[in-house]
């Protein structure tokens, strides 16, 4: 069964949640220690539309992941500057969806005239560090002990893709591994 990639819309906003809430809960792939109440994501996406979008896999008629544009900084010189999340349904990894998702989200990023996207990951999720390294990005950094969840310190890896690189062909945004 094929995916579709949309905006995401109001309707689509518990299935982001409890794919979420999902992450919070089980993995260390978010710092949130709490599930989020569907009022708390319903003022989340009403701050993201246009300039920062929104973009769920849908698969016979059910979301099955999402990923989103959200401001990396609030001080204004960071205003080319955006951070993604992509989130996907633990029934529906490893099927390529992720990548879709991201490719989606870098060529938006450009559409919108951003200059970089920085992905903040927990060190010890190499599926999204790989993920994310297919899709072009670079590790630039990495923040030792920031996080604390599950009774142990979390280290975070920084990621950047540049994409104003002159280098880079449009519409080739990821390559599978």
């Amino acid at each position: 069964m094929s995916v579709l990639l949309r905006p995401a819309t109001w309707g689509d906003l518990q299935a982001v949640n409890d794919i979420y809430n999902w992450a919070v809960l089980n993995t260390t792939a978010t710092f949130d220690l709490e599930p989020w109440t569907l009022q708390a994501r319903e003022e989340w996406f009403a701050r993201h539309e246009p300039e920062f979008p929104v973009i769920v896999a849908e698969q016979g008629g059910t979301v099955v992941g999402w990923g989103a544009l959200s401001p990396y900084n609030p001080k204004p010189a960071y205003r080319y500057t955006a951070e993604d999340s992509v989130y996907v349904h633990p029934e529906y990894r490893r099927r390529g969806i992720g990548m879709r998702l991201l490719a989606a989200l870098v060529e938006a990023a450009r559409t919108r005239g951003f200059h970089t996207l920085i992905a903040l990951i927990t060190h010890a999720n190499a599926p999204s560090i790989r993920l994310h390294a297919n899709c072009g990005f670079v590790q630039v950094g990495l923040l030792r002990q920031v996080g604390y969840k599950f009774g142990a310190w979390h280290d975070v890896a920084i990621l950047q893709k540049m994409l104003a690189a002159p280098h880079e062909i449009p519409g080739d945004a990821c390559r599978r591994s």
